[in-house]
């Protein structure tokens, strides 16, 4: 018996594919470490062996037409529709300067060897060079008669060269010492694509769309041959010495070699629309290599879209040929000396965009491979551990809307497809070809499943509402035409379009889910119906069978999951939580657990007995439509609407680990806390604190170091240790205590200390610190006004106590003269300012006092004489 599988609480994301070009301009390191890539407003920094995007520049929705790199890799120049030219510092991703120039978008630059000036071609026909350091124009070149399309320096110091095409076909020569055109080369009738110039710097080759290559003479500026290759040209590459190509010429031994003509023989490379790669000689002006066949798909060219290759650089040290291709794909060729010849191996290959992601699915005995299907006609396979495209399966004419894999019983690793095409397709996923087609159904195919364990069918569903069982039989290792497929059994089986099929662990059942809110469960190989599940009041998107009970889970757009019972169709459980559709619900740990997602984005993992929602996970900008399960490891990989590829793996175990070593370092933490108090080390004893986030414990300790004598100098060495990630933490401690009278007193005098050490371009530095502040103003103000009042109810007590004769008054006299000043000059005494408040205010009191006193006396002597007017009128009545 298998061993049960340890219960999941957490998946950490640890790889993903993302969207990094979309299509137009790029540039390759000088190590060709590195990518940068356009797409769409932003720049992409990517891993060339992996297609990690280690970086991403925000161009402020400015759609990137030109870029560049500096020599040295430090720097990278872009352009765009805004016309604004900006300077990257890679190292911090800071535009360090920016200008403009031109009247219309920048469709070219280039970065001369030294790396001071950059060269800029535009849509306004114009050729400007800028010194990059201080982002000034030093040279003004016009003359073409259409677009700047590519633009060169002559890579050799001492010639102090530039080279212009443009969509006219015209290529100028310009002197940028001498400051003008020394030559117009005119060949083409199309625009010119590409340019490079030769090993020894006297050829420059010029590849157009017009289908040629012209070789000219820098000599004098002469046309020495005309070259067709019956395709429109997108780029052309010089194979120098010392190149991984030159072992197949053998260009070492050419000097010894008899010379047709007066002029070194050159190698070079050339592709263009139909996708395939040659290498031709300047001598006969032949083909000496062509590539079999292309490794992509070929666009039609009814809409005059551009198909095929788009790019091709020679890569440095040695690491062979990349070229891109018009549906965004970066291609990695070695070349191979066999006995027939050179031949061209494909090492890898990157793809910039997915398109959104339709279904998913992992492949291989050892699930290290990813189905992918996703919104084109093909299907792509990717290898997990470099996330690189191992290949393409080619066959339909509609989108591919839905997939699914296994391995046969015979080792194979098969893929069935479903498209808009309205056919199913069998894929041998070992030869890398197609070998079977199901034709029959009458809309777009939804769905398809495996069996699950004879491996010997499959089941589509389609928008015609229909099931079909599909046979293997007939299909073949050794045929090279893919065999017709036979379905052994078609039933009608919902009122609308299918969504989702799912076939039971014994291949005895099959169950599938429809828009018209119910999912249905059939018995195989007849397709006879078992029972109706109704309750969901939107249409079911997914249906599975649970792994070791007899139900069956199903997610729908109700924003609900619910477990049926197969013997009686009646709902067992019901979870909600997801906001939106919900799209995918797949069984996880033997049926104890499932994980969904949906329209919002989210990914959810639950547990099945307590109805519980364990983790939320949101790593996806848009829908997530696709989501597989590895069958051995329980990999999750889920897609959607966003293009992301996300790789999901269980880290309970390493979670559990990790929170073991974070306690037992904090005890060891902890017993070092208490030794630094025990020492009386407050400075070590307040970092500690901090490391520990142990707000309580740090109020203590600068509670207890207020206490000392030498309270300042220990917190300005605290402090001072601090950095700025510490301080912002500290802030936030004081903020909060500040909100308690019986901790306040001891987060001003921090926040006294904060802002006497740190200048205040430190402070504005912190991150967060406008919100800090805002938390801290209203307290302090609160604080302030009590502290106000304090001292106005202190002048009182100071009164009523010299009144009751509790105070000698002479002794504000002795403290007078003790004192610098009087308090009537305003100087206050060399005490607390709050005793000289108390003084002052005895002292005013008490003359106060006196004032009134005197007064009081003097009336009474006046009125002792005289008897009131009232008192003698009665008198007066009486008598």
């Amino acid at each position: 018996m298998a061993a049960p599988l340890p219960f999941k609480k957490n998946y950490r994301c640890s790889q993903a594919l993302q969207q990094f070009y979309s299509g137009g301009p790029f540039a390759v390191s000088s190590d060709g470490s590195f990518i940068a890539c356009a797409c769409s407003d932003t720049i992409k920094i990517v891993e060339s062996s992996n297609a990690h995007i280690r970086s991403t520049i925000d161009c402020e929705s400015d759609t990137i037409t030109a870029l560049c790199l500096s020599p040295n890799d430090k720097l990278l120049f872009s352009a765009g529709h805004s016309r604004q030219i900006r300077v990257w510092d890679l190292s911090t991703l800071k535009c360090i300067r920016s200008w403009k120039g031109h009247d219309g978008p920048v469709m070219s630059m280039v970065c001369h060897a030294s790396g001071g000036l950059l060269a800029t071609g535009g849509a306004d026909r114009k050729v400007l060079v800028w010194d990059v350091d201080g982002g000034f124009c030093t040279h003004y070149f016009k003359g073409h008669e259409g677009v700047i399309t590519t633009i060169l320096f002559h890579p050799h110091h001492d010639k102090s060269l530039l080279f212009s095409g443009s969509d006219d076909g015209g290529v100028r020569i310009w002197d940028f010492l001498a400051k003008k055109c020394v030559s117009t080369l005119r060949a083409h009738n199309s625009t010119v694509t590409s340019m490079v110039i030769s090993e020894d710097g006297w050829s420059l080759l010029i590849a157009g769309r017009d289908k040629v290559v012209t070789l000219w003479d820098l000599h004098n500026f002469s046309c020495k041959k005309t070259i067709p290759t019956y395709e429109a040209l997108e780029a052309v590459c010089i194979i120098s010495s010392g190149n991984a190509f030159d072992s197949f010429f053998n260009l070492d031994d050419q000097p010894s070699r008899k010379k047709i003509s007066e002029y070194p023989e050159i190698h070079f490379l050339t592709v263009g629309e139909r996708g395939i790669i040659r290498i031709w000689t300047s001598e006969g002006s032949a083909c000496v290599f062509k590539q079999a066949s292309s490794d992509i798909t070929v666009i039609s060219d009814t809409d005059n879209m551009r198909s095929g290759f788009t790019a091709a650089i020679m890569l440095p040290l040695n690491q062979g040929l990349l070229c891109v291709t018009a549906d965004q794909q970066f291609l990695f060729y070695l070349p191979e000396l066999l006995l027939e010849g050179l031949q061209l191996t494909l090492q890898r290959r990157l793809v910039g965009y997915n398109e959104e992601i339709s279904d998913m699915k992992f492949l291989g005995e050892e699930e290290q491979y990813l189905a992918v299907a996703t919104n084109l006609e093909q299907i792509r396979v990717y290898e997990l551990a470099s996330m690189s495209c191992l290949y393409v399966l080619a066959g339909h004419t509609e989108i591919v809307l839905c997939l699914d894999t296994c391995v046969s019983k015979s080792g194979r690793s098969l893929i069935v497809s479903g498209s808009k095409d309205n056919n199913v397709r069998l894929w041998d996923s070992d030869k890398r070809c197609c070998i079977g087609i199901g034709i029959g159904h009458m809309g777009a195919v939804s769905a398809v499943a495996f069996s699950k364990k004879e491996k010997n069918f499959f089941v589509s569903g389609s928008s015609d509402h229909t099931l079909k069982v599909w046979s293997l039989e007939g299909t073949s290792d050794y045929s090279e035409q893919p065999a017709n497929l036979k379905a052994k059994a078609v039933v009608a089986a919902h009122d609308k379009e299918i969504n989702s099929i799912a076939v039971s662990p014994n291949d005895s059942l099959v169950c599938s889910g429809s828009q018209d809110r119910t999912a249905h469960v059939w018995r195989l190989p007849d397709l006879v119906s078992v029972v109706v599940l109704g309750g969901h009041k939107r249409g079911v998107w997914s249906v599975e069978f649970s792994p070791v009970d007899k139900c069956v889970i199903t997610a729908s757009g109700d924003k609900t999951i619910r477990i049926w019972a197969i013997t009686d169709g009646s709902c067992l459980k019901t979870f909600e939580g997801h906001t939106a559709n919900v799209l995918r619900a797949s069984f996880l740990t033997r049926g104890t657990q499932f994980v969904s997602c949906g329209a919002d984005g989210l990914v959810k993992l639950w547990a099945v007995r307590t109805n519980e929602c364990i983790a939320t996970y949101d790593k996806h900008d848009d829908k997530v439509w696709a989501l597989a399960v590895g069958k051995k490891t329980e990999i999750l990989a889920t897609g959607g609407g966003d293009a992301v590829i996300n790789l999901w793996y269980d880290s309970t175990t390493a979670d559990k680990e990790e929170a073991f070593h974070k306690e037992e370092e904090g005890m060891v933490r902890g017993l070092e806390l208490e030794n630094a108090v025990a020492d009386a080390d407050y400075t070590k004893a307040i970092q500690i604190a901090f490391e520990l986030r142990r707000p309580h414990k740090l109020f203590e300790l600068f509670t207890e170091v207020c206490r000392k004598k030498e309270v300042k100098q220990i917190i300005e060495r605290a402090l001072s240790s601090l950095g700025k990630e510490e301080v912002n933490t500290l802030l936030e401690y004081v903020r909060e205590w500040n909100t308690k009278p019986k901790m306040c007193h001891i987060a001003q005098f921090l926040l006294f200390e904060v802002f006497k050490i740190l200048p205040p371009t430190e402070i504005i530095e912190i991150k967060g610190i406008r919100e800090l502040l805002e938390g801290l103003i209203p307290y302090s103000q609160r604080h302030f006004s009590r502290v106000d009042r304090l001292v106005r109810s202190t002048y009182l007590l100071d009164y009523t106590l010299m009144g009751m004769s509790v105070i000698d008054p002479e002794a504000h006299e002795l403290l007078r003269k003790a004192g610098d000043k009087d308090v009537s000059t305003g100087v206050d005494y060399n005490m607390n300012s709050i005793d000289n408040a108390l003084l002052a205010s005895s002292k005013l009191d008490k003359d106060h006092d006196g004032q009134l006193e005197e007064k009081a006396s003097h009336s009474k002597k006046r009125r002792r004489p005289g008897k009131p007017k009232d008192e003698q009128r009665l008198r007066n009545r009486r008598t």
